[in-house]
């Protein structure tokens, strides 16, 4: 089959302009002998509503859904992506982040790119772009976006340097020291791509600033600095020489561009370091914000700051929906933004107004020496939020009585004040919801007929302390640095989000614990501030693999370990690790639900339904069903009355509920859990619903990577 000659008789404009200039949703096509509609934009549609208009498949006859194909991509890791669907054709990504195209109705493959490079980090998902000459394909592989041939899976010369660019460039610092990666798929507008990017957690970081690609031929076209040089908006909301050192409030989530108005709304994280910011006092601008950008120059129209001066590392974790509400009356175009909070934040698209009520108040200062926490922040009033806000003994698992009497000794050694209280060194802070979530990356799926938000959230607890730092530059004191902030003093980590380092020399040869270092892992970036092969870097390799000893070296290394090297940056304090709040079994220590999914009106800001969202299988075996779980993926809603989605971490369960209703209609149990967010689309008049499952998150299961198609039995 001739796909170049496909692409070259595209029956309408439709799709090539959502997914080159993004001025719309992909359409249905249609002539006598067959018709489709696309999935051509990650997140359905440039509004991010994961909506499709389809209704072949609906309430009715949801029951009757069986599997169309699968394809295996033959690797082990799990998978975060979404694919996309253009004129008949699914591109999706494997584990280690190669590309491949295939036969959207039957599952054949058509082509696969390999870049050469293993990716370690999560890869959600690709973009389109076309001029209506070319036809491309535009894929982050670790710290590099490729321009690809959509017909052949081949690299474009013209781009970049031989059809890459290459993020850690045009930084404004040295390009061999900067960590980021593109873990979430670029934003089209017209002929530029606009892309964020994941960074350190920890200093030095490199800066978030948002930048604009040339289509064409890969030349930056402007960038935004989310750290603010002198003279620009929000500059002394920082430290004077704060631009020069700090890094991170990036974007790393992905953006959402309004294409009709030329308008790209930037969800931004927090600055580094995440839980102590004496280095960084002031509001921060522009870390934990929602950011309107004009799409075509980069300059601000409108920012709303959620979290000044972040110490808890509440970032907004979703690229924002946009959608129409009613307003006494009239129409209001919006924008709306969920939180790790468990709130949904809406404004007016175009001057950034609360279309809610948002209300400010104080809370407690900081009282660890150099901190000063903000005095004030603010939360909307309505919607109420989909998560819990306050840990109390009232709402501990009561599992078993041994469980509950368990939870409530280790809960009184916590301190349980609700949100935005500073950590203190010594004593466990309470985050609820935890670091994850609520909200997270896959985001909410919107009705543009109805105003009704969808959004799944998880609602578990996690504790966290500083801890005073010795000064020193020995392997020690650069493991708590940069390794203690997820893996903790003790380097137990918080399985299965966070592995545990304990050991880790007995289960690894080194120099596999060397690429993780360098490279990253999962949600774990690379160090590329640690010079390789240095003796700081060597020092943090022996110090790991040994389990903790600042001296001497394993038989597996290369050289002898000295503690000199470049200090890093003096940071008085550091985080002791992200403690999962547990029972002994390894179950959520707080009452379920431990995960929901919501339906939420924005007109009015009342709930229309909400439900717990999956299941332990052990637990489910012995009568504890409906206990909700953790999930991660968001979840897709249809004009035939569906709500589809996966995001289960441990039943490997796909549903469909009534959107309506929220009753479910339609289960399957997957390869792998599904942390993903589906895709829908139509080839030839027949209707299918797509998702990834890889797993990896459960440590009782195995992890893979395999792409699953349904429809309606033929």
């Amino acid at each position: 089959m001739n796909f170049a000659a496909i692409f070259a008789c595209i029956l309408t404009l439709s799709v090539l302009t959502t997914a080159g200039a993004g001025s719309g949703p992909a359409s249905a096509k249609s002539t006598e002998k067959s018709s489709h509609y696309d999935w051509a934009v990650y997140g359905g549609t440039p509004e991010n509503n994961h909506f499709s208009p389809l209704k072949q498949i609906n309430r009715s006859n949801v029951k009757q859904l069986g599997v169309a194909w699968t394809f295996d991509t033959e690797e082990e890791g799990g998978l975060q992506t979404s694919p996309i669907v253009v004129d008949g054709v699914l591109y999706g990504l494997t584990p280690s982040q190669k590309v491949f195209a295939l036969n959207a109705a039957t599952g054949k493959l058509l082509w696969k790119f390999d870049s050469g490079i293993k990716g370690t980090q999560p890869d959600r998902g690709l973009a389109f772009w076309s001029d209506n000459k070319e036809h491309r394909i535009l894929v982050a592989v670790m710290n590099f976006v490729y321009a690809l041939d959509a017909a052949t899976g081949k690299p474009i010369s013209s781009f970049g340097k031989d059809g890459r660019i290459d993020l850690r460039e045009d930084l404004g610092r040295d390009p061999t020291a900067q960590s980021i990666y593109a873990t979430s798929p670029a934003v089209i507008y017209k002929d530029l791509m606009i892309v964020g990017g994941r960074e350190s957690e920890t200093l030095p970081a490199s800066p978030g600033d948002v930048r604009a690609y040339d289509v064409p031929s890969g030349k930056l076209r402007w960038s935004f600095h989310s750290i603010p040089h002198p003279g620009e908006f929000g500059y002394d909301t920082w430290p004077k020489e704060a631009w020069k050192t700090s890094g991170a409030a990036n974007n790393w989530t992905g953006m959402t561009v309004d294409t009709h108005r030329g308008i790209v709304y930037v969800p931004t994280g927090s600055a580094a370091f995440d839980f102590y910011g004496a280095d960084r006092l002031g509001d921060d601008l522009f870390a934990n914000c929602l950011i309107a950008l004009n799409a075509e120059t980069g300059e601000r129209i409108w920012h709303f700051q959620a979290v000044k001066h972040d110490l808890w590392d509440r970032d907004f974790p979703a690229p924002p929906v946009l959608l129409t509400v009613e307003r006494d009356g009239k129409k209001v175009d919006a924008v709306a933004q969920t939180t790790k909070q468990g709130f949904v934040f809406l404004f007016d698209r175009t001057n950034g107004k609360p279309l809610f009520p948002v209300e400010c108040r104080e809370y407690p200062p900081s009282n660890v020496p150099g901190e000063v926490a903000a005095q004030q922040q603010c939360l909307p009033a309505k919607p109420a939020p989909f998560a819990r806000q306050l840990l109390t003994e009232s709402l501990l698992s009561e599992r078993t009585p041994e469980v509950h009497q368990w939870a409530l000794e280790k809960f009184r050694s916590f301190r349980s004040e609700g949100q935005f209280v500073p950590f203190s060194v010594g004593k466990d802070t309470v985050i609820f919801p935890g670091f994850d979530g609520g909200a997270e990356w896959g985001g909410a799926a919107a009705d543009p007929d109805t105003g009704i938000l969808y959004v799944n959230a998880n609602d578990v607890a996690w504790t966290g302390a500083l801890a005073e730092n010795t000064g020193e530059n020995s392997p020690k004191a650069v493991y708590l640095s940069q390794c203690a902030v997820c893996h903790g003093e003790k380097m137990a980590g918080s399985p299965p989000a966070i592995p545990s380092l304990v050991g880790v020399g007995d289960r690894m040869p080194a120099a596999d614990v060397a690429a993780t270092i360098k490279n990253g892992k999962g949600r774990m970036p690379g160090f590329a501030n640690l010079e390789n092969d240095s003796e700081q870097w060597y020092g943090l390799l022996s110090y790991v693999m040994s389990g903790g000893k600042d001296s001497g070296t394993r038989e597996n290394n290369a050289k002898e370990v000295a503690s000199s090297g470049p200090a890093l940056p003096a940071i008085k304090y550091h985080f002791t690790g992200y403690h999962k709040f547990l029972d002994p079994e390894g179950y959520p220590a707080v009452a379920p639900p431990w995960g929901t999914l919501n339906a939420i009106n924005l007109n009015t800001g009342e709930y229309v339904w909400k439900i717990p969202l999956g299941e332990y299988p052990d637990l489910a075996a012995k009568g504890q069903k409906s206990t909700g779980t953790e999930n991660y993926g968001g979840p897709v809603v249809t004009a035939g009355g569906l709500l589809f989605i996966g995001a289960t971490n441990f039943d490997k369960k796909f549903r469909a509920f009534d959107k309506a209703t929220g009753a479910l209609l339609w289960e399957t149990t997957l390869p792998f859990s599904a942390n993903t967010t589906p895709a829908i689309y139509e080839v030839d008049g027949r209707e299918f619903v797509a998702i990834a499952a890889g797993g990896g998150k459960d440590p009782k299961s195995k992890s893979g990577g395999v792409y699953v198609a349904f429809g309606l039995k033929e």
